[in-house]
């Protein structure tokens, strides 16, 4: 009895009511992605039941869907990766992280650079891209690294791998996560080197996340005091800070990360969580204002769910959704605070109209009773 979680990172299915609180009142990823493109073709996702859950170009609902259907609320404040993920897993946020879309305050630049034994660069909102083809060549003749955020809590450095080794980015990044708590909790620290030349700079595969660690157990922790394994898939044990996961496996694209879970499903026969994040959507197209390539990626991984449904066993449990939205046609290269999709799939399972669940952590609650662990804080049980 295998339990699936797969999260489209970003892939949001239409404003939630507060989002004009966040300027994203009238954002709905999937909806404008698919008119942008004149129609979205995704086949599986069809039978399965996406075109269900909202008014969707290209894909029409069906009759008989395969899947439970429906969308989830955050309960949370906020709209980034960890507090979508910490919610998925059954913990509640109910004051949201740090934010500084204006950049770091003096006193915390002053913290930072005299951990670094350098000055800094940047120092504000930007899209991750656009910043190291402007700051680049600076970086490259002074060796100061670039430090900028987003409308989300998060800082991110930026350095070039042949001015800054891997090893003392990491370190500058544990430096960073030390110093960036209390006064200045900020949720994510994110290692982002690159490599390449002024008008050709590329990210590198080796981003690395050091989120602050959760406070209160939690989905991942339950099970794996039930003695459940749990496999993560993409960046979700750097989300989790490695709590309750059993093994991880880092991965390099979308694809990489199909088949990752391909590859435990077909190795792992007995109980156990598999949760998977599939980043691209979010990181390659929706913050780069490019509903074109996140079209693309839907599409792919519409081609690759048939095997993924062909590896499922009779009393296995998938359950598709995503995180957060990330509007690739919103203003500005941020997520956008909006409800996320719901399917859930199992050869025996019954289908219904699962309407709009209230939390991420219904998911947690109804894994927590499916696996006989201990039922965290948040979230109803999903009837079937």
């Amino acid at each position: 009895m295998r339990t699936i979680i797969i999260v489209l990172d970003g892939v949001g299915c239409g404003s939630m009511p507060d989002a004009t609180l966040y300027g994203d009142s009238g954002a709905n990823t999937l909806v404008h992605v698919a008119k942008t493109v004149n129609g979205l073709k995704l086949p599986t996702l069809q039978r399965l039941g996406l075109g269900n859950i909202l008014p969707l170009e290209g894909v029409s609902p069906t009759s008989a869907p395969l899947a439970s259907y429906g969308k989830m609320a955050e309960k949370s404040p906020g709209k980034d990766t960890i507090t979508g993920h910490w919610e998925i897993a059954g913990m509640r946020l109910f004051q949201p992280f740090a934010v500084y879309p204006l950049g770091f305050p003096e006193e915390l630049v002053g913290l930072l650079e005299k951990s670094f034994g350098r000055k800094l660069l940047g120092n504000c909102a930007a899209s991750g891209t656009e910043i190291i083809e402007r700051l680049g060549k600076e970086h490259q003749e002074s060796g100061n690294p670039i430090v900028y955020t987003s409308a989300d809590s998060v800082l991110q450095i930026a350095t070039h791998t042949d001015i800054v080794t891997l090893s003392l980015l990491y370190q500058w990044c544990e430096q960073a996560r030390e110093i960036c708590r209390g006064k200045y909790e900020i949720a994510r620290i994110i290692a982002r080197p690159f490599l390449g030349s002024p008008g050709a700079y590329q990210r590198t595969s080796d981003r690395h996340d050091y989120p602050l660690e959760p406070k209160s157990k939690h989905l991942l922790t339950l099970l794996q005091a039930k003695g459940i394994p749990v496999y993560s898939v993409g960046k979700i044990e750097d989300i989790f800070v490695g709590q309750g996961i059993s093994k991880g496996h880092k991965t390099k694209d979308n694809i990489d990360g199909i088949k990752w879970t391909l590859k435990i499903l077909q190795e792992e026969k007995h109980d156990a969580l598999i949760f998977t994040n599939l980043v691209e959507f979010d990181s390659l197209w929706g913050h780069r204002n490019n509903p074109e390539g996140f079209a693309v990626a839907l599409q792919t991984f519409d081609q690759f769910l048939p095997q993924i449904l062909d590896e499922l066993h009779e009393d296995d449990l998938l359950f598709i959704t995503a995180d957060h939205g990330t509007d690739p046609t919103w203003p500005g290269t941020d997520h956008t605070r909006e409800f996320v999709p719901l399917l859930v799939y199992g050869k025996k399972n019954p289908v219904r109209d699962l309407g709009i669940r209230s939390s991420f952590s219904d998911l947690a609650a109804t894994i927590s009773e499916r696996h006989g662990a201990i039922a965290p804080l948040h979230g109803e049980v999903i009837t079937f």
